[in-house]
């Protein structure tokens, strides 16, 4: 258990995710990049630059992976603010953890790209990547499935772009989508939603006004009820056939009833998902781990997830939900 000055020093490093009110959107990317930057990547993992649909991207490779899977990244930054160079070394953690190469691309973001591009170029990367993959497995002799295993990824408010993917795919393309991770997402950026409609809603690391503030800079006040922009928002029909969803919180998140509401409506749709509470922690802690051991622990158990999934992938649905359930809860 960390302590009260770990905690403390957490709070403050991943304060710089939150757009305040009244700092300048250049100073903010900056600030952003100097907390967060280590170009010391932990465990071994290797970093290749690559263009996918014409968005340039990092790959970081672990010295062990399954070639049967790949991760695409979609970091958070408040949607103004983020970076492949921030996201490095927590994506890279994330890559050894869960034996998984992971790509994370540098899309447009306001500003002075607004909606929906953004949402544009991941999906662009997601189709280039998924190709890729195609032809790579169905070279593989011994594969007689050319299907690719693609992991979705995502934290605050990269959470909304990477579901806007997910809910943009059809048929081949969202089935080959083997499972959704996010950390503290946001899910709800509409002027409908409770937490923004309230004056001082706040928890350690976000405020309501800064979070209005960002929504106000990805697109326009009507369409922050899109189901692409705000994926609480989506129907049930969007929601049938979605892919199973991991969500990852602390405790102390202003959107974690958006969370709680967001798993209920997968489930009552058909979709498995588990919401993995973390006490006392705040939003995106694992992004913290150079003062939390919490933040280790969490991201072991979401390679934990991605890897034990091999080891039941030919037992039935139901036996894969029971033994997850059960992994999860011995953790």
């Amino acid at each position: 258990m960390s302590s009260s000055k770990d905690r403390q020093n957490a709070i403050k490093k991943l304060k710089c995710l939150c757009l305040a009110p009244k700092i300048d959107i250049k100073v903010f990317r900056e600030k952003m990049e100097r907390t967060l930057e280590n170009p010391m990547l932990p465990n071994r993992v290797e970093r290749t630059e690559r263009e996918f649909g014409g968005v340039p991207c990092d790959v970081l490779i672990p010295e062990v992976y399954s070639s049967k899977r790949i991760m695409l990244y979609v970091h958070g930054g408040s949607f103004v603010g983020g970076s492949r160079r921030g996201w490095q070394s927590f994506c890279a953690s994330l890559a050894h953890a869960s034996s998984c190469r992971v790509v994370v691309p540098e899309f447009r973001i306001p500003t002075p790209h607004q909606y929906p591009a953004s949402l544009e170029d991941v999906q662009s990367v997601f189709k280039a990547v998924y190709t890729e993959e195609q032809i790579a497995r169905s070279l593989d002799t011994d594969n007689s499935d050319a299907s690719p295993e693609i992991i979705i990824a995502a934290d605050g408010s990269g959470a909304s772009i990477a579901l806007a993917l997910v809910l943009s795919l059809k048929g081949k393309f969202r089935s080959v989508i083997r499972q959704v991770v996010l950390f503290s997402p946001w899910l709800d950026v509409s002027t409908e939603s409770k937490h923004l409609s309230a004056k001082k809603a706040t928890d350690d690391v976000y405020t309501a006004d800064a979070i209005r503030r960002a929504a106000e800079f990805y697109t326009y006040q009507e369409n922050r009820s899109n189901p692409l922009v705000s994926p609480l928002r989506a129907d049930d029909q969007s929601l049938r056939g979605f892919p199973p969803v991991f969500i990852q919180s602390g405790e102390k998140e202003l959107f974690m009833d958006d969370a709680e509401q967001f798993q209920a409506r997968l489930v009552d749709n058909g979709t498995e998902c588990v919401l993995d509470v973390w006490k006392d922690m705040m939003p995106c802690f694992q992004m913290a781990d150079d003062f939390l051991s919490e933040s280790h622990l969490a991201v072991e158990k979401i390679g934990h997830l991605i890897t034990g999934r091999d080891e039941r992938r030919n037992e039935s649905d139901t036996s894969i939900h029971l033994t997850l359930e059960k992994s999860l809860n011995n953790f």
